[in-house]
């Protein structure tokens, strides 16, 4: 067996003469495992309110989204629609038109998107399983479904016959607009569905049938903002996205779900990134403690460093001895603090033990990634400590 490896397991599983150190050594091996659990901790935290945060786009974004890469509309070709018909990665495909405008109801204003859709949209987008109150609206009338954020600033209800939602769109073309009455389209619409995803989401879209939100803004039959697709199972992204290209002549711009949420995907990544970094630091400050304990230790071994090297040993081998040691500790102290981590976890996602609300457990998700990353942190920084103590053995010590 490789001797400073013999000496250095010695070491670590015996105490040593000196109750300091003993001490020192229990601090520095109690700081490591507190900071590995913590990190596990950290970063499952982070990777359920990840997936909390991105299941709003996941349940109302579709896979992919066809705009027009210059200017608001998009005009399709039958020849472009059946290409898309027979696609080998479409499943699905929803022609909408998104425009910002004003809605009145009942002496109350409010500006927000309309959004026409055709009958395939809610097989294509889930928005019609956040119907919090009412339907999701039939194809070729004025019904309309509201974002409960809309709905409670203009106190509007459903099935309210006796005050219509009024929208105001306003008309395309230039020039000075010399009768305030005429620069608008407008229309009266029937609330017939309530839906609640998120604040930001539920004050933001009306959805209504495509054909009337093409009459409103004076679009033709073929001319849409967007189409939204459903990709076919098994389908992969890039291919989808090169074909979409090529059917439409690359005039378009595609866009995948997580292009859509890109702003989200950023900001969710930086603040994982800086928590990382953090808790890196508390590990880097709780590895301080393992740096004195183990000059302490050199300190502490010094008559038996010098009998060995008087033996043979070289230098070398004798900073490998403190090398291994600080290595074995931050080891068996990262491994115990990460099963720690694990168990916390894992209760967590069982037994709810942290609450968010009475009836929303604190969103905690469990990724093999997430141990890697704690395994290798706390590897690397333990070696960096231990090589930092280890190089304090030198000829001058020993003599």
């Amino acid at each position: 067996m490789n001797f400073p490896f013999y000496i250095a397991r010695r070491y670590t599983v015996s105490f040593s003469k000196s109750t300091a150190i003993n001490i020192i050594t229990g601090i520095a091996t109690v700081g490591i495992v507190v900071s590995a659990m913590a990190l596990f901790v950290v970063l499952s935290v982070f990777s359920g309110l990840r997936e909390f945060s991105l299941s709003f786009a996941n349940e109302t974004d579709p896979d992919l989204k066809i705009t027009n890469s210059v200017g608001k509309s998009l005009v399709i070709t039958p020849e472009q629609l059946n290409r898309l018909s027979q696609s080998k990665t479409i499943a699905l495909y929803s022609k909408t038109i998104e425009e910002r405008v004003l809605f009145s109801f009942n002496g109350k204003q409010e500006v927000a998107y309309l959004k026409g859709v055709d009958s395939i949209f809610k097989k294509t987008n889930p928005f019609e399983k956040k119907i919090y109150a009412g339907q999701w609206l039939t194809p070729n009338t004025s019904q309309v479904v509201v974002g409960y954020g809309i709905a409670n600033k203009l106190s509007m209800g459903l099935f309210d016959f006796n005050n219509h939602l009024e929208v105001f769109v306003p008309k395309p073309g230039k020039g000075t607009i010399e009768n305030p009455n005429e620069a608008f389209n407008e229309a009266f619409l029937t609330p017939i569905g309530i839906y609640a995803i998120n604040d930001d989401l539920d004050r933001k879209y009306v959805f209504t049938d495509l054909a009337l939100a093409q009459e409103l803004l004076q679009y033709q039959p073929n001319q849409v903002s967007a189409i939204e697709l459903k990709l076919k199972s098994g389908a992969v992204e890039e291919d989808a996205v090169a074909e979409l290209q090529d059917i439409f002549n690359h005039k378009v711009s595609v866009k995948t779900r997580a292009q859509l949420n890109d702003s989200l995907y950023k900001m969710l990544n930086t603040e994982n990134i800086a928590v990382y970094l953090i808790f890196t630091l508390v590990i880097i400050v709780a590895l301080f403690n393992l740096v004195g304990a183990l000059i302490m230790m050199i300190l502490d071994k010094k008559a038996n460093l010098k009998t060995l090297f008087n033996l043979g040993a070289e230098i070398q081998h004798l900073r490998n001895i403190f090398l291994l040691q600080g290595s074995l500790l931050t080891f068996f102290g990262g491994s115990i603090g990460l099963l720690l981590g694990i168990a916390f976890v894992i209760l967590q996602q069982q037994f709810a033990l942290i609450m968010i609300t009475p009836s929303m457990a604190y969103p905690i998700q469990f990724e093999l990634l997430n141990i890697v990353i704690v395994l290798g942190t706390i590897a690397a920084l333990g070696l960096i400590a231990s090589w930092i103590a280890s190089s304090r053995v030198s000829k001058n010590l020993l003599d």
